[in-house]
């Protein structure tokens, strides 16, 4: 059995195969990959502020001599120029940059002069490249400035065929001025533009102060300058932007609101697409997330931006500025001043920017000045040499003449006058014109003015004042000849606009079902009306849900939610979802976090509190709690622990004391006591509380009322079925806790049992709520003011079946600013029962007078 033999070249092959990790390869690879796309793609290069893309672009058209000088070129010529002969990428890429160098709204000086369509602030895209012409813009000469005086380093391009420029010598410094954006790999820059007159100044500032502080260069780079103006909003973002490389600054457009009635915009944000923020605003107008606008129009032409909002009338401006602002209005730029230094990616401030671009225009003007220098020497040698022939003329054309070629001149003209070969280059080369006086003066002139100038580019180069004073007066002459206004202003920051700017303060009506659905309305939708009536609609209900609580509340303010469970719960009221009075409402659980069953049993507004103040906690069995409103300071989403319940037991209500008030406890059935609120010492948040009133075996607290002497108060009671009472204070005699009290309503079957009890002054507004979704607000003073133990007149006229739900209070001031509450009341028919006749009230007093005395005493042998 015999074997082939291994071939030779197989030996070869093997030795070509190397053995390695997949892991290492791919990391080796995707490094390569990385710093490939940082070093050659993505990122500027701190010096000239370009990318290799528009280096190359601009390049290009130096190279073809499509200069400002010349006539426009084709925008696909130039394309092809750059893709052919420096960068070998797609020629989609390509057209892009040079488009966007030609963008007024992109560049904040555009170093391309665009001919044809190359794009607008609605997004559109440039025309195609075979349509368009460009040219280089004359301040981008000034980056390519004396590129041919060996000023730069230059590398092969792609095919090693020519040889392309690593950095321009940027005569101002263009990475601040026009700014940058890419994305690389694991990193990003993000550079805005600036002003060049204001770059200029803290350069030189910087050159004339190398020791200063980056304060020094603020006081005249203001902040970023962005080609579409705008307004960027605080000094602090920019501050820091440029102390650390980093920061995010707030830019707003540049609008007016005219009389109300109309918002203007004429400059937006940078980078802002016009189009689309038009539509998004539409849409948010559709959805309803924006009220009060009805009309939209872009109005502008080639002189500027003009996009108007028309409002509705009666619209809040304010509050439809403030929505605008948050969403459409104002963006957030991030800066990131990330370039390459050296060739690596490093995050550098105002100052360290600067610096470097200082240290590149001093080897730019150092080697700008050594090439003029040789070149001035070398003159200077050939005009030296030219002179001396002249000094000699008749002996050198004698030698010439005697010379059998012009090798032979050359030789004999170096051997005989010591010239040397360059010299006698151009001494053969001379014509018998330049023999004669006057072309002797002027080489004579010529070699003087060389020779001034080998003396200026020597000091120059000698000394560092002077090579600095000639970067300096060359940003100066950049500065005259290309410098503008400021375009974007720098605005006070008042704070940012938060989600309550956009919500307009005014009363709410709030309302809860068993079910928690919630939902606020305005106030201003409920007008007075007499009382008696049925009111109006105020919330949709599910089959089976009852509404349980109605609250009166700023829409601007802190409100503390007390449920039965003892929990209380912290939320502005404009959190509640403000919906139409036809409207169910959300459930609750999307505001408050409640626990199954739980429901809120009173509500308590915390704006103006003094922390001195306490919260007066009753709970269904009749036990009271005072705890400091300090330690409800920090309330979780949650919610915390207000009391401690016992098993079976709820709490009922909550009121606000200071301290020298005097409680009010009512019952459903009827009954009512008054004590101090010292009787209750103040307890914890965890507490139970002591026994405020004792109780009959089927009764139950229906709310509690905080009283004060000094302010003419009565204590108004409204029943189950819609009847109720004003009663003066005074006849309720101040007694100790945890007696039985005095009768209060008569809760017979006319009445039902009692539901609400409110402390109320004369100006008030009464809100009632029923169980079935209907709600009226009527005056304070409309209910008739009797004696305790009596049966009240008609509040509100209930149908069949239907109970009061809930009461709250308006005060006399917020009824005031309630524009609406200046209205004549409605007419409502009213039921004309003998109830209704404050007389036929007060009749039923007196015959109750008699049964109170008695009962006075009972109660008193109770407490």
């Amino acid at each position: 059995m015999s074997s082939e033999a291994p071939h030779p070249d197989d030996d070869v092959d093997a030795a070509r195969i190397t053995t390695a990790r997949i892991e290492d390869e791919m990391e080796q690879s995707y490094i390569d990959y990385a710093m490939s796309v940082i070093a050659g793609r993505a990122l500027p290069d701190v010096r000239d502020g370009l990318k290799p893309v528009h280096r190359r672009i601009l390049y290009a058209m130096h190279e073809a001599g499509v200069t400002p000088r010349s006539s426009h070129r084709k925008s696909s010529s130039i394309v092809g120029e750059t893709m052919g002969d420096f960068h070998p990428h797609g020629d989609s890429a390509i057209y892009d940059t040079l488009a966007r160098m030609a963008q007024d709204f992109s560049m904040r000086y555009p170093l391309v002069d665009g001919q044809g369509n190359f794009g607008s602030v609605d997004g559109d895209p440039p025309a195609a490249m075979r349509y368009t012409e460009s040219r280089m813009a004359p301040i981008a000469q000034e980056l390519l400035q004396d590129i041919e005086k060996d000023t730069v380093d230059f590398s092969s391009n792609y095919d090693d065929r020519l040889q392309e420029p690593d950095v321009l010598p940027a005569a101002f410094p263009n990475l601040l001025v026009n700014g940058s954006s890419g994305i690389a790999v694991g990193m990003s820059t993000n550079i805005p533009p600036h002003n060049l007159g204001e770059v200029v100044d803290a350069t030189i500032e910087l050159i004339d102060d190398p020791d200063c502080a980056i304060e020094d260069l603020m006081e005249h780079v203001k902040g970023p300058d962005f080609p579409t103006g705008a307004n960027i909003v605080g000094r602090n973002a920019i501050h820091k932007a440029y102390k650390t490389g980093r920061g995010r600054l707030r830019v707003r457009a540049e609008f007016e609101v005219e009389e109300d009635e109309r918002i203007v915009v004429t400059e937006l944000p940078f980078q802002a697409n016009k189009a689309r923020m038009i539509e998004r605003i539409a849409d948010d107008v559709n959805e309803g997330k924006i009220e009060g606008i009805r009309d939209l129009r872009d109005e502008s032409d080639r002189d500027g931006i003009r996009v108007v909002v028309e409002l509705k009338r009666g619209a809040n401006a304010e509050v439809v500025k403030n929505q605008l602002l948050e969403s459409h209005l104002e963006t957030t730029f991030g800066v990131i001043n990330l370039a390459l230094v050296d060739g690596k990616p490093r995050v550098l401030d105002l100052k360290e920017t600067l610096e470097h671009y200082v240290d590149h225009r001093r080897d730019v003007v150092r080697r700008r000045s050594q090439y003029d220098l040789d070149e001035a020497e070398d003159r200077a040698h050939i005009l030296e040499g030219r002179l001396k022939a002249l000094d000699n003329v008749d002996d050198v054309v004698e030698t010439i003449r005697d010379s059998e070629s012009r090798d032979d001149a050359k030789t004999a003209l170096m051997e005989t006058f010591d010239f040397t070969e360059p010299q006698v280059e151009h001494i053969v080369a001379m014509q018998l014109g330049s023999l004669t006086s006057m072309e002797a003066e002027a080489i004579e002139d010529e070699y003087e003015e060389v020779q001034a100038t080998i003396e200026r580019l020597n000091e120059i180069l000698d000394e560092e004042a002077e090579l600095l004073g000639v970067i300096k007066d060359e940003l100066r002459e950049v500065k005259d000849e290309y410098a503008d206004e400021r375009r974007t202003r720098i605005v006070e920051d008042y704070g940012s606009v938060t989600h309550e700017d956009l919500i307009p303060e005014e009363e709410c009506v709030v309302v809860h079902t068993e079910d928690d659905y919630i939902k606020r309305m305005s106030m201003s939708t409920f007008r007075a009306q007499n009382r008696g009536g049925k009111g109006i609609i105020g919330t949709e209900l599910k089959e089976g849900d009852r509404v349980s609580s109605v609250f009166v509340a700023n829409s601007h303010d802190y409100l503390l939610a007390f449920t039965n469970h003892g929990q209380v719960y912290q939320l502005k009221t404009y959190e509640i979802p403000e919906m139409s009075r036809t409207a169910r409402g959300k459930s609750a659980v999307n505001v408050l976090e409640l626990d199954d069953g739980e429901e809120i049993e009173a509500v308590v507004d915390s704006d103006g509190m003094d922390e001195e103040e306490f919260f007066t906690m009753v709970t269904r069995d009749g036990y009271v709690k005072r705890t400091a409103l300090s330690e409800f300071s920090n309330i979780l989403s949650t919610g915390i622990r207000a009391i401690r319940l016992e098993e079976g037991d709820a709490l009922a209500d909550v009121e606000v004391t200071d301290g020298e008030m005097d409680v009010v406890i009512a019952t459903a059935q009827g009954m009512s006591i008054r004590f101090d609120e010292d009787e209750v010492r103040p307890m914890g948040r965890t507490a139970r509380g002591v026994r405020g009133i004792n109780l009959e075996s089927d009764d139950r607290v229906a709310g509690v009322a905080a009283v004060d002497e000094t302010d003419h108060q009565w204590l108004l009671t409204v029943t189950q079925n819609g009847y109720g009472k004003r009663t003066d204070i005074g006849d309720y005699r101040v007694q100790s806790r945890n007696g039985k009290g005095l009768i209060d309503i008569k809760t017979n079957e006319r009445n039902g049992p009692s539901v609400a009890v409110e402390a109320v002054s004369s100006g008030d507004h009464l809100v009632v709520m029923s169980e079935s979704g209907q709600i009226m607000r009527t005056r304070v003073d409309d209910v008739s003011t009797v004696g305790r133990n009596t049966m009240g007149v008609i509040v509100m006229d209930l149908d069949a079946g239907d109970h009061v739900a809930s009461v709250d209070v308006i005060p006399a001031a917020v009824v005031t600013a309630d524009a609406d509450a200046d209205d004549e009341p409605e007419t409502v028919e009213a039921d004309g029962g003998a109830a209704d006749d404050p007389a036929a009230g007060d009749s039923e007093a007196d015959a109750g007078e008699a049964d109170d005395e008695a009962e006075d005493a009972t109660d008193e042998g109770a407490a």
